[in-house]
């Protein structure tokens, strides 16, 4: 599959892409560490923080191999157990300083799974999601129109399909509440052919700037209180709780024996919980949970 040597260049590409536009904005740079896995592969890991107004943001490129899928890979489809692997993609979080500047996640990958004398099964997966801490209808309105677009050229239906696909995915089942208002998030895509599929992933990937700079240039001179960091803090503990529990990500990472500090970089520098903690009813924290974070059609086209 010499597609892949493609794959891997936009990859590649897109992390550069990501981290300069990040760097432009913050006016810090990225930390680099390269690394390379003792079962094959490697990766650039690039993090950002304590920045002018990004407090902690990862943009990391892997590119593994191994002898056999991990579980969380082929729990689902269980033909492909027993498979040798490669896994490639980029996958970004950015946790800003100013709570009112939401955190948002983004990721596109490619895997091949491939067993001797049989044809290579692929397929790719990403996505991207929106974590605000105190929303702006006009910013969700925003993220979920950029999203919409990138989907537009593939088929009518493109966006619902894959925007309910990330509600339902980035749901925190024993809190009975979404991490977020979402986005976009697909997974086992080989629907059309890899070129198309191909292209599909770089639209996606390519509107992440487009769906989340406007966002942070509308927010990042508001003022803000040190009850407002704590509420983040609170909330970004959902956002912990998520990734540790439920992300597919995560685990497969882990499972795989990937680098943990790459795998972890998406944790948030700053996190709280407190028992039972709710915010004051009526106030604009409660507001989050009992307006946007429901399952809305923000663009008022399903």
């Amino acid at each position: 599959m010499s597609d892949i040597a493609a794959v891997k260049a936009y990859l590649l590409s897109l992390q550069d892409r990501i981290c300069q536009a990040f760097e432009t904005l913050d006016g810090s740079r990225f930390y680099e560490e390269s690394w390379e896995r003792e079962a094959g592969g490697g990766g650039r890991t690039r993090v950002l923080e304590q920045g002018n107004i990004i407090e902690k943001g990862g943009v990391n490129f892997s590119h593994v191999f191994g002898g056999q899928l991990p579980a969380s890979a082929s729990a689902h489809r269980p033909e492909l157990a027993g498979r040798s692997f490669q896994a490639m993609g980029v996958s970004l979080v950015i946790h800003p300083t100013n709570p009112h500047i939401p955190t948002s996640h983004a990721n596109v990958r490619l895997f091949v799974a491939e067993k001797e004398g049989e044809a290579p099964i692929w397929w790719f997966g990403g996505g991207f999601d929106l974590t605000p801490y105190y929303a702006i209808e006009e910013d969700c309105v925003h993220w979920h129109q950029v999203a919409h677009d990138a989907c537009a050229p593939f088929g009518e239906g493109v966006y619902n399909e894959f925007k309910h696909w990330c509600d339902k995915y980035f749901y925190l089942k024993h809190r009975n509440e979404p991490r977020g208002i979402g986005g976009l998030f697909f997974d086992d895509l080989n629907r059309w052919d890899f070129a198309t599929c191909f292209k599909f992933i770089q639209a996606i990937g390519d509107a992440y700037l487009a769906a989340y700079l406007p966002i942070v240039e509308r927010r990042k001179a508001e003022p803000f209180t040190q009850a407002q960091r704590e509420f983040q803090a609170f909330r970004r503990g959902r956002y912990a709780e998520f990734n540790l529990v439920w992300d597919r990500g995560t685990l497969f990472g882990l499972q795989s024996g990937g680098r943990t500090e790459s795998i972890l970089m998406s944790m948030p520098p700053v996190v709280r919980w407190g028992y039972d903690w709710k915010p004051q009813p009526n106030s604009a924290e409660a507001r989050l949970t009992e307006y946007f974070l429901q399952d809305r059609d923000w663009l008022g086209r399903q």
